[in-house]
């Protein structure tokens, strides 16, 4: 139908059959995929002019551009540190991370993950679209006079939105073929607008809120938090992909190529930037109105006007796809006996094109961003935390098929606990993600109750991360895990005890 892609034994995969895997653990012979098709899975689906409109937000914060620099590679450094273990979790597993985080909040436990996963796919899925969409007609306006309309925004969103459901929807090698393409379309794209912006490029901007002045510090956090949230959004997803990676690969590999495609979203996080700088100066109004895109459009020469429309296009596709397909995988699994991983994606896909329709419409865009973008981080991270903390205590040992005990409507097992909720791991991202978000400080939009005892400034990551790290390292040495889940040869696991026959059993 479209072509093929070659796995590493050159058999031919075609790309017009329908994924029909779930959650289930995949088989080691149907496990082709290399760390390199995961770097291109995340480049991909971050190298978007969605990412764009993110590096942005400095200068729509008020930083210069040097600062904004600073911001947003401290930012997703940060975030790729962070989120590097979470490929693990797939090839040990075989399955989603959402499903893998039962070991540590157990079988039911896990739906924290496929909340997390359901939140951060349908905003980075709406800001994907929106940006597109509105790149798109905005060109199209300055190329052949399309007017810029409800009516025509509101098709070009729908247009994207479908276009990036039937890739999902086709599954995991549809999607890694068109993000193959992505990759270097849109980085060969991004590219050219160096030559595009460079005359008018200034990188002693200076903006309007400089180091020593009030409010900086709260707008430099603020702009880091909104680059990290990008690295961080991938956390729930990293497993949809890496399960079809050998478990035999190398950790060091799969981490790698995780940073390493973090790094390299700085191309489209710099060209926000670096444009949105010169947007400020040749077109003011642009920014004090938030409209990024329209901006851009305004200033840019026209002969970039169809690279622009390029980016929106393979942008939109990329994104899309890779937050869409995550979460249409983890629904399934959450209602195994209700919803197929088509039918899941389906769901979730119109749910998340009226999300679209009505945070456009009805709200305002950069404020609805920034502030999802803060929520993610807060909730995500000490979640993220706690699993590669109990990746460690585990020293790398799960069992895969007694993570699959809810999916397939069983109990007990391994991970079962206390009824499927494992109390050491739900004990301390609770308490950690309502901290948090007590000392969100986003002015204008939301502040927690805690959110002005540090002047200002948001110290809501620092805090849920080192609470979520104390209280889980506390709750497991206070209440310690049965000596079941650790692996043969650790000494906690009592060597040579198992689970005794009868235990897990159909619900």
């Amino acid at each position: 139908m479209i072509g093929v892609i070659m796995n590493k034994n050159n058999n031919e995969k075609s790309l017009s059959n329908i994924e029909t895997n779930g959650v289930e653990q995949i088989p080691d012979h149907e496990r082709d995929a290399r760390p390199s098709d995961l770097f291109r899975l995340i480049f991909g689906g971050a190298n978007t002019f969605a990412t764009a409109v993110l590096g942005s937000f400095p200068v729509l914060f008020g930083l210069s551009f040097q600062a904004g620099v600073w911001a947003i590679v401290l930012g997703v450094l940060l975030g790729a540190l962070i989120l590097a273990p979470m490929g693990l979790f797939g090839p040990i597993n075989g399955t989603n991370n959402a499903v893998s985080s039962g070991a540590h909040f157990g079988v039911h436990g896990r739906i924290v993950g496929s909340f997390l996963s359901l939140l951060t796919a349908i905003a980075f899925f709406s800001l994907s679209v929106w940006s597109s969409g509105d790149a798109l007609i905005g060109g199209a306006k300055r190329l052949v006079g399309m007017p810029e309309t409800d009516l025509t925004l509101g098709l070009a969103y729908g247009l994207f939105a479908i276009l990036v459901l039937t890739v999902c929807i086709y599954g995991f090698r549809f999607m890694l073929w068109v993000n193959r393409i992505a990759v270097w379309a849109a980085s060969l794209l991004f590219l050219l607008g160096i030559f595009a912006f460079a005359p008018a490029f200034d990188s002693h901007f200076a903006g309007t809120v400089a180091m020593g002045q009030a409010g900086f510090w709260a707008a430099f956090i603020g702009a880091a938090l909104v680059a990290m949230s990008n690295p961080i959004s991938f956390g729930a997803f990293l497993g949809d992909w890496s399960r079809y990676i050998p478990r035999e690969t190398s950790k060091a590999r799969i981490m790698l190529a995780v940073i390493a495609a973090q790094l390299a979203t700085l191309i489209p996080f710099l060209f926000g930037l670096a444009t949105a700088t010169i947007v400020a100066i040749k077109a003011p109004d642009y920014i004090t109105a938030n409209n990024y895109v329209g901006g851009l459009l305004a200033v840019s020469p026209t002969w970039f006007f169809l690279p622009v429309c390029l980016i929106a296009v393979i942008g939109g596709m990329s994104t899309g796809t890779t937050s869409l397909y995550g979460t249409g995988l983890d629904m399934s699994s959450v209602f195994p006996r209700l919803l197929s991983r088509v039918k899941a994606t389906l769901l979730i896909g119109v749910l998340s094109i009226a999300f679209i329709f009505i945070g456009r419409f009805a709200a305002n865009l950069v404020q609805s961003v920034s502030t999802f973008a803060v929520l993610i981080i807060t909730c995500t991270t000490p979640w993220m935390v706690i699993m590669i903390i109990g990746l460690l205590v585990r020293r790398g040992y799960y069992c895969p098929d007694d993570l699959q005990v809810f999916t397939r409507g069983e109990t007990g097992g391994r991970y079962w606990f206390s009824h499927g909720w494992n109390w050491r791991g739900l004990g301390a991202w609770i308490p950690s993600a309502l901290v948090g978000l007590c000392f969100v400080n986003l002015p204008g939009q939301f502040v927690g109750p805690l959110g002005n005892l540090a002047d200002g400034i948001d110290i809501s990551l620092p805090i849920t991360l080192g609470l979520a790290s104390l209280l889980y390292l506390a709750l497991l040495s206070l209440f310690p895990e049965t000596a079941e889940v650790y692996g043969p040869l650790d000494a906690r696991s009592q060597e040579g005890k198992t689970l005794k026959p009868g235990v897990r059993q159909a619900a």
